[in-house]
């Protein structure tokens, strides 16, 4: 029986005529062997935003999922917290949506977030993070952001004193080629900002820092870029594993794909209002006055799934590197599923909302980092056996 998230396996892709009479639409079968995601991913307003986004267009809902947990994880900022021994976690994402150029549709999961962003700071500026989409090139950069503050010659620049920060790279290849450079250390910088420690200088002729950095990136790569550019460093060092890598590609083709009425954008900018309010995402003093925890029952679902699932054995090869830390991911995103609902307590629904993701990142992992590898290397078998026969 397969289980949620697991890869399926189909016919190689190829357009099919859908009976709607909407102008032409061809709906389109998953890519061989392609995971597919639990509809359980898709829990309360994270939903219907990604429900929303996709209808009557190409854009897979799932990737718009991703997008606007890794904005929503970045606009309630360090204000909840969910003890775990003595490390207190934030619901604070790293995404990287992979599918392939063209068909992808990579820049379209970001539209509809990036359209709700707009609504909210029409509400309220405060309640809307910063967003930076210009591509990250160091460490320094970074920091210059959300920088405590420094003197330039006789002048003081104030500090910013919002640390909120959603990064979009919709070419994350440059993230990884920045890493390729000899002495830069943004990705160091990075894995800092995803465990939420200060960004300290680098070096002692710049004195640039960042304390309490909250940010959040949503990353978007090609399979071919990913396994040609994600070098041992990255693997080793941890940088690989703080991103919920998830595979996804349009579902149809539409010739004229429908804008989401400003109607619907604007509800769901007030939903997400709503959200921030509760946990007073404005403040941009406070930190961690909302104390998060599990009920008994996703205290015992998670304890199931971290005796069990969590910490399978997945070898120590490229997959077993990448899904490392699937338990602090699981408890990252039932946090926000539970702000998302408005409230402080963990349900068990939420843990296994989370661990839907959970799985279907991890059948995206194997099928781009495995099955994709594996079709590779049969495709070259087929030529060299071509070659060999044309003697």
């Amino acid at each position: 029986m397969r289980r949620i998230g697991d890869a399926v396996h189909r016919p190689q892709a190829t357009p099919a005529l859908d009976d709607a009479d909407d102008g032409g639409e061809v709906a389109m079968v998953a890519h061989r062997n392609a995971p597919e995601a639990d509809p359980a991913c898709l829990h309360g307003l994270i939903g219907d935003v990604a429900r929303a986004g996709s209808e009557g267009t190409e854009t897979n809902a799932v990737a718009i999922a991703a997008n606007f947990m890794a904005y929503l994880s970045c606009a309630v900022g360090r204000s909840a917290y969910l003890p775990v021994g003595n490390t207190r976690h934030h619901a604070r994402l790293f995404c990287l949506h992979v599918g392939r150029s063209g068909r992808g549709r990579k820049g379209d999961a970001v539209s509809l977030v990036v359209r709700i962003d707009q609504a909210l700071r029409e509400m309220g500026q405060a309640f809307a993070p910063q967003i930076h989409r210009g591509g990250l090139s160091s460490r320094e950069g970074l920091v210059a952001l959300m920088h405590d503050g420094y003197r330039q010659g006789r002048q003081d620049v104030p500090a910013i004193e919002d640390k909120r920060l959603w990064v979009v790279e919709s070419e994350f290849a440059n993230v990884l080629h920045q890493g390729r450079r000899d002495g830069n250390t943004l990705s160091a910088a990075l894995r800092d900002c995803w465990d939420g420690v200060d960004l300290k200088p680098a070096t002692k002729s710049n004195r640039l820092y960042a304390s309490q950095p909250h940010v959040c990136l949503s990353g978007a790569i090609s399979p071919s870029e990913l396994t040609g550019l994600m070098s041992t460093r990255e693997l080793t060092n941890g940088f690989a594993n703080r991103f919920l890598m998830i595979w996804a590609e349009r579902t149809r083709i539409l010739p004229f794909p429908k804008e989401t009425p400003q109607a619907m954008v604007d509800r769901l900018a007030r939903r997400t209002r709503e959200v921030l309010a509760f946990v007073r995402a404005d403040q941009h003093g406070e930190h961690e006055h909302l104390r998060m925890e599990l009920s008994s029952q996703a205290q015992w679902r998670y304890a199931q799934l971290y005796r069990g699932e969590l910490n399978d054995d997945l070898g120590d090869g490229v997959v077993g590197a990448l899904l490392e830390r699937r338990a602090p991911m699981l408890l990252r995103l039932a946090m926000l599923m539970a702000l998302a609902d408005m409230q402080t307590r963990i349900d068990a629904l939420h843990v296994d909302a989370a661990m839907a993701w959970i799985r279907h990142a991890t059948a995206s992992v194997r099928y781009v980092f495995v099955s994709a590898a594996e079709e590779a290397m049969l495709a070259q078998v087929r030529i060299l056996a071509h070659r060999g026969q044309s003697f």
